[in-house]
């Protein structure tokens, strides 16, 4: 077992103030893989002094000294990378393969390109007679999930340090050994002590520390949307800005006019990657009346062949859920949509055979799905993909926007016309036609209750940055 119950603070690893041991499990096989400490208040308050002293100067560093941090920090990151690759999967489950080629990709891609935005960023213009700056926020407390760890550790960092802000990062306690390696990048390469801190801990320890502290200055969380409201609710005090990137239950529509077999498996196989532990993942699939019931029967075939294995197998294979407790989540959430009267097509209640051990779930797919019904409207956040027929254009949209989240949209048809009127319609902040790629250089966010505010690339940016007029 890794002991990692030590803090990054200030430049050191430190002892907690009052050790309070966590066990890190591997989900794939239940063993214990590591140790950390529940951090509290007066960690969180010698970080965050350490943060804002570290801001003094930081704060006032050159454009080109930031370049210099992060091309050192890119090059420690790529010295890492097969241990960021091996922590993630260990941590959270996901197949060393994919591991290996995206989730630990995230965090290069991340740092590349807030290192090609800073090399351009616009600071300071001229705007009739003022001189209109965009300076650093200040001190920004970070609190991310396990599903995606480093990505959503680094699409945060590496805008925040490219732009001058010092940070207080508390990572998942569900899945922390990604975080340690990235505060161990940080400290190859040279950042000065206090700009970045790592505390760990749970919500509402360490987190409602994080974003009801006072000289913090802007909090940034990626999770669920109940505990993105309860942070805002607790940051309102002190009036910091708060981002949010939260849930979804993203539409993936479907027009009669695709090659049906190629869009139902990109559809289904999308949907379950990353055993669907993803905000953006298209779990809800409209089909055009029209060739329902061939994308049932393709989607059916094309679940059940879908591989499940251990997330040290190497090969193309979904893994385990991240945890025992997000594992009966999700068995109770399929059970109630079978209550419910929706059809079960594939998967269902239980573990797949020969993997007893371990939180594995079935890929599971349910048609005749009402879009009222909670399996429809809830984000499951498993490998569990709902398919409901429309007759028409018009009712897709209105289907596809049905939804109290606003994330991600999906649009399948050659018709470049109906796509492109159809996306415009669509209430979310990233649509992908035809399965188009979205690039680390697009923004990352949604509307409704997916949240506020946009990472990634020259977006990113903005959340860190303060606008000030200085008029003669």
């Amino acid at each position: 077992m890794k002991n990692l119950s030590h803090f990054y603070i200030n430049g050191q690893w430190v002892s907690p103030e009052k050790p309070n041991d966590f066990i890190v499990e591997n989900p794939s096989n239940e063993r214990q893989i590591g140790t950390i400490s529940l951090g509290t208040n007066v960690d969180v308050d010698k970080a965050v002094t350490a943060a804002r002293n570290a801001f003094n100067q930081y704060g006032f560093s050159s454009r080109e000294e930031r370049i210099a941090l992060l091309e050192k920090l890119l090059s420690a990151y790529m010295n890492r990378y097969d241990e960021m690759a091996q922590a993630i999967s260990q941590e959270m489950g996901a197949p060393i393969d994919f591991a290996t080629a995206a989730q630990a990709d995230c965090g290069r891609g991340h740092i590349q390109t807030a290192l090609d935005a800073l090399k351009n960023y616009e600071f300071q213009h001229t705007s009739g007679n003022a001189t209109i700056t965009h300076e650093p926020i200040g001190v920004c407390g970070f609190i991310t999930p396990w599903n995606w760890p480093i990505n959503q550790i680094v699409c945060k960092v590496a805008p925040a340090l490219a732009t001058g802000c010092t940070v207080v990062l508390k990572p998942s306690e569900i899945a922390p050994l990604s975080a340690h390696v990235f505060a161990k990048i940080i400290d190859d390469a040279g950042f000065p002590a206090g700009v970045f801190n790592l505390v760990n801990g749970d919500g509402m320890g360490v987190g409602s520390a994080i974003s009801s502290h006072q000289d913090i200055d802007m909090v940034s969380f990626t999770g669920s949307t109940r505990a993105g409201s309860l942070i805002s609710k607790s940051a309102a005090d002190t009036v910091k800005r708060v981002a949010l990137e939260l849930g979804g239950k993203s539409p993936n529509i479907i027009f009669d006019d695709v090659d049906l077999e190629a869009i139902v498996t990109k559809g289904v196989v999308g949907c379950m990657e990353n055993t669907g532990q993803s905000c953006n993942a298209p779990t809800r699939m409209l089909v055009q009346e029209s060739v329902y019931d061939d994308a049932v029967k393709i989607a059916t075939q094309v679940s059940n062949n879908i591989k499940i294995d251990r997330a040290d197998k190497p090969g193309n294979h979904i893994g385990p859920l991240v945890s025992k407790a997000h594992f009966d989540k999700v068995q109770s959430m399929i059970k109630e949509a079978i209550e419910s009267g929706a059809t079960l097509s594939a998967g269902g209640l239980g573990k797949p055979e020969g993997f007893e051990l371990g939180h594995f779930t079935k890929p599971t797919i349910f048609s005749n799905v009402n879009n009222k019904m909670n399996i429809a409207q809830e984000e499951v956040f498993g490998p569990v993909l709902v398919i409901i027929p429309f007759k028409d254009e018009q009712e897709a949209i209105t289907l596809a926007n049905d939804s109290p989240y606003g994330l991600a949209a999906y649009i399948n048809t050659p018709d470049e016309t109906k796509a492109s009127r159809v996306a415009r319609q669509m209430r979310a902040g990233m649509v992908r036609i035809n399965w188009a790629s979205h690039h680390y250089t697009s923004p990352f966010g949604g509307y409704k209750q997916s949240g506020n505010g946009r990472e990634w690339g020259t977006y990113g940016f903005d959340d860190y940055l303060e606008i000030k007029a200085t008029s003669r």
